[in-house]
């Protein structure tokens, strides 16, 4: 493992790490974003400049502010900049709007919200219904140029704010992000973070995977998630790294713009791997200048063909906006556990139990959960949510919500989520394991499985299908493909084509919406029992 700065718990602030590192780095690059780069140096001094202003408009520790902005190195800054005053950033879904918008600023109980000029008609519609908010800070240009009941800042204002360091008494503990869950299976829980907890997740990334000074970190994931946030831009800090970003992720342009800024590794998650891997193949596709590519678990034998097509090592993980990694794959374990979320590297102690919270055996599915061996690595709790906050912490382990077993080496793998799990006539169905087949076929892009009412009780089986660009396919084909490669059980019962899915800023499906247009118009879908298809056990 190489050498970096671990910084004692009472240390994780922001302010003290950036001080630091500007004071050790100085010039040495830490972002570049289309042309622009900024130093550790600059990183400090822009970030204590929109500190300073945004404290000259009255905003300071506790207070809470929306960051409704595109993906651009100001999100950072103000991120890192709310965290040196003590208040607290909410980073707000770029793509949000109407009821969605006005949940997220009202829940949090904002008192400013920094809109992007073009976004801001978006909060203009909800003025009225937002009445903690006092102040609204506008980036950029873009209409409208004001608003009815509230006093409006431009960004470029605060950041012609003193260079002077804030003087603010922050501790590692205080809240600094509220942070919306994805929202796959419901409405976001806001998760309450402390100053700490970003850093425990770059330092428990920096301890495990060989990171160096001259990687390039790059992402084009939105800076309101996690995993630009603290997997990528924290640990990068960490390590005296360089990060590039991307606006957003692009399947035609990905590969240029890796080779474009010398990356050495980036993450890919949701559908990312299979959208890279879905471009036609190149000669030189394993000529590229990145080491490392972090992925979510994917079925071991298109996960090994993927790092051997583009020449890169793989890391999987298991994490939540809630938590820090608390099992990993890294390069040099065994190949054969790579398509596993891995196992506990010393940061946590993590178990499979069942519906009464007992350990079940190696093999048998449960619920995973897991307790930190550090403390302020996790969540404060839930924002404004202490029902919920309680029933994820139950007999002192944090339950995660996901369906998993651990096999006989002490490996863990992930099956799906207890909401998005089917029990059809009797028997468990992983989602995940169900998907994974179904994209076997090469004319099929994506799917997802979700569970739909049965007549009589328990579930039924339905995939929604999107096809590649090109590629034509019958829900009877689909069916032939299904039932020689998955038990009689698993097979589809309903299948619907669907163009696109609905997904999350981090590109997972919605299968809660799916859920409500599936059961809406269910006597309309493609029937296998209805078409007289039957299928040998």
């Amino acid at each position: 493992m190489v050498s970096f700065d671990c910084y004692p718990l009472t240390q994780r602030t922001v302010g003290h790490i950036l001080a630091d590192k500007a004071r050790r780095n100085g010039s040495r690059t830490f972002l570049s974003f289309e042309g622009e780069e900024i130093s550790y140096e600059a990183l400090h001094i822009r970030t204590n400049r929109l500190a300073n202003g945004l404290r000259g408009l009255g905003i300071g520790r506790g207070d809470r502010v929306g960051l409704l902005l595109d993906n651009t190195p100001d999100l950072l800054l103000l991120e890192l900049a709310l965290g040196k005053i003590g208040a607290i950033a909410v980073p707000i879904n770029a793509a949000a709007r109407g009821d969605l918008l006005r949940y997220f600023v009202a829940q949090s109980e904002c008192v400013a919200v920094v809109v992007e000029g073009s976004l801001a008609d978006r909060l203009w519609a909800h003025e009225e219904a937002l009445s903690r908010v006092r102040l609204v800070i506008a980036r950029g240009h873009g209409a409208p140029i004001s608003f009815r009941h509230h006093a409006v800042v431009a960004l470029e204002a605060l950041a012609a704010g003193s260079d002077s360091t804030p003087v603010e008494a922050v501790r590692f503990s205080d809240p600094h992000y509220v942070l919306f869950t994805s929202g796959t299976t419901g409405p976001s829980k806001g998760v309450l973070a402390c100053q700490a907890q970003g850093w425990g997740t770059a330092e428990v990334f920096s301890r495990h995977v060989k990171l160096n000074r001259d990687d390039v970190f790059y992402t084009c994931l939105p800076l309101f998630h996690v995993n630009a946030m603290w997997n990528t831009s924290y640990t990068a800090i960490l390590v005296d790294a360089k990060v590039a970003l991307s606006r957003r992720f692009s399947a035609s342009r990905f590969w240029h713009e890796i080779g474009a800024v010398g990356a050495t590794q980036f993450a890919a998650l949701g559908s990312m791997v299979n959208i890279i891997w879905g471009q036609p193949p190149r000669d030189d596709d394993a000529d590229n200048p990145v080491r490392l590519c972090f992925s979510v678990p994917t079925p071991a034998e298109f996960i090994a063909q993927f790092g051997k097509r583009f020449a890169v090592d793989i890391v999987t993980w298991f994490s939540m906006s809630e938590n820090f990694p608390i099992t990993m794959w890294v390069p040099g374990d065994p190949p054969d556990k790579m398509a596993s979320i891995g196992r506990p590297r010393g940061d946590a102690e993590v178990r499979v139990v069942d519906e009464n919270d007992i350990e079940v055996l190696p093999g048998e599915i449960g619920e995973l959960v897991f307790r930190p061996v550090d403390p302020w690595r996790v969540m404060l709790g839930y924002d404004r949510m202490p029902e919920a906050t309680i029933a994820n912490n139950r007999n002192f382990w944090f339950h995660t919500g996901d369906r998993a077993y651990q096999d006989a080496d002490g490996w863990f793998w992930y099956v799906d989520r207890i909401k998005d799990s089917i029990r059809r006539r009797g028997e468990n169905i992983s989602t995940y394991e169900l998907e994974a087949i179904v994209k076997q076929h090469p004319a099929i892009e994506d799917v997802s499985a979700i569970a739909v009412p049965a007549e009589m009780a328990e579930d039924e089986v339905m995939i929604y299908v999107q096809l590649r660009p090109g590629c034509k396919v019958t829900a009877e084909e689909i069916i032939h493909f299904c039932s020689g490669r998955m038990p009689y059980f698993m097979v589809p019962r309903y299948i619907d084509f669907i163009t696109e899915f609905p997904r999350t800023p981090t590109e997972k499906v919605q299968k809660y919406k799916l859920r409500e247009q599936a059961t809406a118009d269910l006597s309309n879908i493609w029937d296998r029992e209805q078409s007289g298809l039957v299928i040998p056990r």
